[in-house]
């Protein structure tokens, strides 16, 4: 398959996804998620489909972007520093979801290709590779809704080998994980980079099944938890909480930063920041509380 074949299969499949997951979102939620196209200088562009103060989402984002340019800078490649001056080409769908209930959990996903083309004259080839993931925030947890949401990860993964699950679990809870506080940003769930073997076909399939099991992994949950009652405490709690994603995407978060370093769409980029988040000096929950819970699941565990 050649490379222009590669790259117009992996776009219809993102922008079909994309319009896939935004359907299910405004039938869920009853309420229409706005669109802005949009044109990046450099080269290419993207649509971002958006809500900010909705009913079930206080905001939340899908987005899909195909951006590219002539020479990739260093600072871009600083993990494969052999591809910088390169022609390149990043596209992907990457959403996250901040409900306004704080019984309902945050979450994300993303799936993504990089290509870094062979440059005329020099002995080079063209290099790819895929990666992704899904993962949940929770700030009420409940073990239901992990056991639940790691099965649709296990289940994703199963057809492609049994190892896949295991590994990328794991590399989901050292990623996302916030080394000055000693704590995951969530429950976890499937994290992977750097995909290009056994090869094209092989990996665009598994991006294409954690991309297709997002909605059955996040959906079951929102309705179990949409209509729990909350107040002030429990978004007072969540906007504390909150914080530490803001954390997490601005200081270790890679997609965050290559796409500040590239020159990409500031507005898209910082679309995974939630609407609002509070900081607090040392603050601790009291003992016995529903907010003191959540600390039992801020640590890798087996959850299927």
């Amino acid at each position: 398959m050649t490379e222009a074949v590669s790259a117009t299969a992996v776009r219809d499949y993102f922008t079909g996804l994309q319009t896939r997951i935004v359907q299910a979102l405004e039938q869920a939620g009853g309420e229409p998620l706005r669109t802005d196209q949009w044109q990046r200088e450099e080269g290419g562009g993207g649509i971002s489909r958006l809500i900010e103060g909705g009913q079930l989402l206080e905001r939340g984002g899908v987005l899909f972007s195909h951006v590219m340019g002539t020479r990739l800078p260093p600072s871009a490649s600083a993990h494969r520093p052999e591809l910088a001056g390169r022609p390149w080409q990043a596209m992907g769908v990457s959403m996250v979801l901040h409900p306004r209930n704080p019984h309902v959990p945050t979450t994300h996903m993303n799936v993504r290709m990089f290509l870094a083309s062979a440059r005329p004259g020099h002995d080079e080839r063209d290099v790819f590779w895929f990666g992704g993931g899904i993962d949940l925030t929770p700030y009420y947890p409940h073990a239901e809704d992990a056991r639940h949401f790691h099965q649709a990860c296990r289940d994703a993964l199963a057809p492609h080998g049994a190892d896949y699950y295991p590994r990328y679990k794991r590399w989901c809870d050292e990623y996302f994980f916030l080394k000055h506080r000693n704590e995951t940003r969530g429950i976890g769930g499937i994290f992977f980079d750097d995909l290009n073997e056994p090869g094209f076909d092989a990996s665009f399939a598994l991006v294409r099944s954690v991309g297709d099991s997002f909605l059955g992994a996040y959906l079951p949950i929102v309705e179990r938890r949409r209509d729990l009652p909350y107040g002030e405490r429990e978004r007072d709690f969540q906007a504390y909480r909150r914080g530490r994603y803001v954390e997490f995407n601005l200081v270790y978060d890679r997609g965050t930063l290559f796409g500040l370093q590239s020159g990409g769409r500031t507005e898209s980029i910082l679309l995974s920041m939630p609407p609002v988040a509070h900081w607090r000096y040392d603050w601790q929950p009291r003992p016995g509380t529903p907010e003191s819970e959540l600390a039992a699941y801020l640590s890798p565990r087996e959850w299927v």
